[in-house]
């Protein structure tokens, strides 16, 4: 399995070294680029680990780090200059699991961010995350996130959600839907489902996201 870190630092030379570095032990690596749309671009990156600046554009550290935490529980390392105790107190308190101080050494990065994976994945991975549009669908406590508001969701909703995201760009059937539903043992028929479906378009239109859930008349759903 090759882990893969999430780098979010501002410096492109600092952020381009630790890229390479962590390449160079067999991880994979991606340095954010939108410092606007950071946990969307967590989300779509699905990493095990991200590496986090607290002087960023838009947003700081801490108000990313308590983004992600909102939806997910991968390990959070803060990489800072600032490195007085209010700043690594803080970092702590915001969810972080390590605070490594600016200038450091590769290696020892490496190894920290090595020891740091071991501990998390050796017994449990971190739940998945499916984004669009800006939305976070989190599948660990089956509930959407958007703009810092989180919606909670039916049991029904979540599956339709979580199969359209799954397949997102692809029409899905409503037959693929029921089928889905009847997993849960949602033994739901086709009238069901329409209601369903009608039911979570309103609840995303309210969170202001107009026309999540295309129709495709005749063959099914998709999310666009």
């Amino acid at each position: 399995m090759t882990y893969r870190i999430f780098i979010v630092e501002d410096d492109p030379a600092i952020a381009q070294m630790v890229e390479e570095q962590v390449k160079a032990w067999g991880l994979d690596a991606r340095r954010a680029e939108n410092f606007r749309e950071v946990a969307a671009e967590f989300a779509a990156y699905q990493p095990h680990l991200v590496l986090l600046d607290i002087s960023l554009p838009f947003y700081n550290g801490y108000h990313w780090c308590a983004e992600i935490r909102k939806i997910s529980k991968v390990p959070i390392v803060f990489l800072s200059s600032a490195a007085d105790n209010l700043n690594i107190v803080m970092a702590m308190n915001m969810g972080a699991d390590d605070f490594i101080p600016k200038p450091f050494d590769r290696d020892v990065l490496v190894a920290k961010l090595q020891a740091i994976l071991r501990r998390s994945y050796d017994f449990a991975a971190a739940a998945p995350v499916l984004e669009h549009r800006g939305a976070l669908l989190d599948t660990g406590d089956n509930s959407l996130l958007y703009q810092g508001r989180r919606i909670p969701l039916t049991k029904n909703e979540y599956r339709i959600l979580l199969t359209l995201m799954e397949k997102k760009g692809q029409v899905v059937s409503r037959e693929r839907l029921m089928e889905r539903l009847w997993e849960t043992d949602s033994f739901i028929d086709d009238n069901t489902l329409t209601v369903n479906v009608n039911r979570l378009r309103k609840e995303l239109d309210a969170a202001g996201l107009p026309g999540f859930i295309a129709t495709k008349f005749g063959v099914g759903y998709q999310i666009q």
